[in-house]
């Protein structure tokens, strides 16, 4: 199956893992979706991941979601970059989630990072989705 937004798609599936609280969640595996997942990680969204082998060749993403008494972590997840219409941000136009406490996701020069560490390392980029 060709999946013309394959991030998309796996916050999608995370999405909907949460609200059918189920505790892991399987996604085809790639660099970019590894490395949004390895900043959701760092920034507590979610508990962690494994890549599996399903075959040769094809590798699955098992994405273990968080809970906090009972309620998903995540409260919302969606995609702000989509393949018809990309959003860059510079450096001083990077968007704030809910005054902070929530996070974007960037893909910048430097690599796939939160809105925080940016700022931090003074670059903007695409800004792939936004997570509170």
């Amino acid at each position: 199956m060709n999946l013309s937004d394959p991030l998309g798609d796996m916050l999608t599936r995370i999405r909907n893992g949460q609200k059918a609280r189920q505790s892991v969640v399987l996604s085809p595996a790639s660099k970019l979706r590894t490395n949004v997942l390895e900043v959701l990680k760092r920034e507590g969204y979610i508990r962690g991941y494994d890549l599996e082998d399903v075959r040769p060749g094809v590798r699955n993403l098992r994405i273990e979601l968080k809970y906090h008494e009972g309620e998903p972590v995540i409260k919302e997840i969606h995609r702000v970059s989509k393949p018809g219409r990309r959003i860059y941000s510079k450096i001083a136009d990077l968007p704030r989630v809910y005054n902070g406490l929530g996070i974007a996701i960037l893909s910048t020069p430097r690599g796939v990072m939160s809105d925080t560490e940016a700022r931090a390392a003074n670059v903007g980029g695409e800004v792939l989705c936004k997570v509170f």
